[in-house]
Protein backbone atom coordinates (compact mmCIF):
# COMPACT_ATOMS: atom_id res chain seq x y z
CA UNK A 1 0.00 0.00 0.00
CA UNK A 2 1.69 3.18 -0.69
CA UNK A 3 1.45 6.29 1.53
CA UNK A 4 -0.78 7.84 -0.69
CA UNK A 5 -3.26 5.80 -1.20
CA UNK A 6 -7.01 6.80 0.29
CA UNK A 7 -8.54 3.71 3.03
CA UNK A 8 -12.17 3.92 2.10
CA UNK A 9 -14.44 5.91 4.34
CA UNK A 10 -15.30 2.40 6.70
CA UNK A 11 -11.35 2.82 8.41
CA UNK A 12 -10.85 3.12 11.99
CA UNK A 13 -7.94 2.88 14.34
CA UNK A 14 -7.45 0.63 17.36
CA UNK A 15 -4.75 0.66 20.13
CA UNK A 16 -4.18 -2.47 21.86
CA UNK A 17 -2.29 -1.22 25.01
CA UNK A 18 -1.13 -4.77 25.91
CA UNK A 19 0.26 -5.48 22.51
CA UNK A 20 1.60 -1.62 22.41
CA UNK A 21 0.23 -2.13 18.60
CA UNK A 22 -1.77 0.88 16.31
CA UNK A 23 -3.81 -1.06 13.84
CA UNK A 24 -4.93 0.52 10.59
CA UNK A 25 -8.60 -1.03 10.17
CA UNK A 26 -11.26 -1.53 7.29
CA UNK A 27 -14.63 -2.22 7.63
CA UNK A 28 -13.21 -3.63 10.96
CA UNK A 29 -10.50 -6.04 9.39
CA UNK A 30 -6.70 -4.98 10.29
CA UNK A 31 -4.81 -3.91 7.07
CA UNK A 32 -1.31 -2.28 8.81
CA UNK A 33 -0.32 -2.42 11.83
CA UNK A 34 2.47 -0.56 14.08
CA UNK A 35 4.54 -0.57 16.87
CA UNK A 36 3.64 1.61 19.38
CA UNK A 37 4.15 3.14 23.23
CA UNK A 38 1.68 4.59 25.38
CA UNK A 39 2.01 5.87 28.93
CA UNK A 40 4.62 4.55 31.72
CA UNK A 41 2.36 6.05 33.84
CA UNK A 42 -0.43 3.55 32.89
CA UNK A 43 -4.00 4.23 32.10
CA UNK A 44 -6.70 6.54 32.69
CA UNK A 45 -8.35 9.76 31.76
CA UNK A 46 -7.72 11.83 35.41
CA UNK A 47 -6.60 15.50 34.66
CA UNK A 48 -3.03 15.96 35.13
CA UNK A 49 -1.99 12.08 35.20
CA UNK A 50 -0.47 11.45 32.20
CA UNK A 51 -2.21 8.34 31.62
CA UNK A 52 -3.31 7.19 28.39
CA UNK A 53 -7.09 6.98 27.93
CA UNK A 54 -9.26 4.35 27.41
CA UNK A 55 -12.19 3.71 25.05
CA UNK A 56 -13.60 5.38 21.89
CA UNK A 57 -12.01 8.81 20.24
CA UNK A 58 -12.29 10.64 16.72
CA UNK A 59 -9.02 12.42 15.61
CA UNK A 60 -10.43 15.63 15.58
CA UNK A 61 -7.53 17.54 13.91
CA UNK A 62 -4.82 16.47 11.82
CA UNK A 63 -1.40 18.80 11.91
CA UNK A 64 1.74 19.04 10.55
CA UNK A 65 1.09 17.75 6.89
CA UNK A 66 4.07 19.31 5.29
CA UNK A 67 6.20 19.33 8.14
CA UNK A 68 9.48 17.61 7.59
CA UNK A 69 10.16 14.02 9.23
CA UNK A 70 11.56 14.84 13.02
CA UNK A 71 10.36 18.52 13.48
CA UNK A 72 9.87 19.75 16.94
CA UNK A 73 6.14 21.02 17.65
CA UNK A 74 5.72 22.90 20.78
CA UNK A 75 1.61 24.22 22.00
CA UNK A 76 1.14 22.15 18.37
CA UNK A 77 3.08 24.50 16.14
CA UNK A 78 6.23 23.74 14.73
CA UNK A 79 9.58 25.41 15.97
CA UNK A 80 11.64 24.90 13.01
CA UNK A 81 13.97 22.80 15.20
CA UNK A 82 14.63 18.76 13.63
CA UNK A 83 15.14 16.62 16.48
CA UNK A 84 17.84 14.28 17.17
CA UNK A 85 16.77 10.86 18.34
CA UNK A 86 16.95 10.02 21.84
CA UNK A 87 17.15 12.36 24.88
CA UNK A 88 14.96 12.95 28.20
CA UNK A 89 12.22 15.16 26.96
CA UNK A 90 9.17 13.59 25.46
CA UNK A 91 8.95 15.45 22.21
CA UNK A 92 6.27 15.60 19.92
CA UNK A 93 7.43 15.25 16.40
CA UNK A 94 6.66 15.26 12.63
CA UNK A 95 2.81 15.00 13.04
CA UNK A 96 -0.10 15.38 14.82
CA UNK A 97 -2.94 13.83 15.39
CA UNK A 98 -5.09 15.06 18.11
CA UNK A 99 -7.86 12.86 19.81
CA UNK A 100 -11.37 13.64 20.89
CA UNK A 101 -13.05 11.54 23.53
CA UNK A 102 -16.26 10.18 22.53
CA UNK A 103 -17.14 8.96 25.78
CA UNK A 104 -18.16 10.33 29.28
CA UNK A 105 -15.01 8.97 30.84
CA UNK A 106 -13.34 10.57 28.27
CA UNK A 107 -14.05 13.36 27.21
CA UNK A 108 -11.41 15.82 28.47
CA UNK A 109 -9.05 14.15 26.20
CA UNK A 110 -8.75 16.83 23.72
CA UNK A 111 -8.06 18.90 26.24
CA UNK A 112 -5.80 16.71 28.04
CA UNK A 113 -3.52 17.50 25.03
CA UNK A 114 -3.66 13.67 24.03
CA UNK A 115 -2.22 13.19 20.37
CA UNK A 116 -1.22 10.22 18.45
CA UNK A 117 2.14 11.72 16.98
CA UNK A 118 6.24 11.37 16.38
CA UNK A 119 8.96 10.64 18.96
CA UNK A 120 12.67 11.65 19.63
CA UNK A 121 12.20 7.78 21.54
CA UNK A 122 12.40 5.68 18.57
CA UNK A 123 14.33 3.32 20.68
CA UNK A 124 11.24 2.89 23.69
CA UNK A 125 8.75 2.15 20.81
CA UNK A 126 7.06 -1.35 21.69
CA UNK A 127 6.96 -0.64 25.32
CA UNK A 128 5.09 2.19 27.88
CA UNK A 129 6.96 5.41 27.31
CA UNK A 130 5.09 8.24 26.86
CA UNK A 131 3.19 10.97 28.88
CA UNK A 132 -0.05 10.04 27.63
CA UNK A 133 0.22 9.77 24.27
CA UNK A 134 0.28 7.64 21.67
CA UNK A 135 3.95 7.65 20.03
CA UNK A 136 5.01 6.37 16.71
CA UNK A 137 8.10 6.50 14.92
CA UNK A 138 8.37 9.19 12.50
CA UNK A 139 8.44 7.56 10.00
CA UNK A 140 5.08 5.61 10.81
CA UNK A 141 3.17 8.28 11.83
CA UNK A 142 3.69 10.29 8.58
CA UNK A 143 2.10 7.12 6.68
CA UNK A 144 -0.89 6.39 9.19
CA UNK A 145 -1.15 10.82 9.00
CA UNK A 146 -1.65 10.00 4.72
CA UNK A 147 -4.12 6.92 5.08
CA UNK A 148 -6.31 8.72 7.99
CA UNK A 149 -9.00 11.68 7.49
CA UNK A 150 -10.01 13.82 10.53
CA UNK A 151 -13.15 12.42 11.91
CA UNK A 152 -11.71 8.78 12.00
CA UNK A 153 -12.37 6.74 15.04
CA UNK A 154 -10.04 5.46 17.07
CA UNK A 155 -10.93 2.91 20.03
CA UNK A 156 -8.01 2.30 23.11
CA UNK A 157 -8.35 -0.92 25.05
Amino acid sequence: MAANDNIHPGCSLRVDVARQTLYLLSNGVAVKSWPVSTSKFGLGSEPGSFKTPLGRFRICEKIGGAAPAWSVFKSRLPTGEIASPGGEEDGVLTRILWLEGLEDSNRNTRERYVYIHGTNQEHLIGQPASHGCIRLRNEDVMVLFSLVPEGTEVEIA
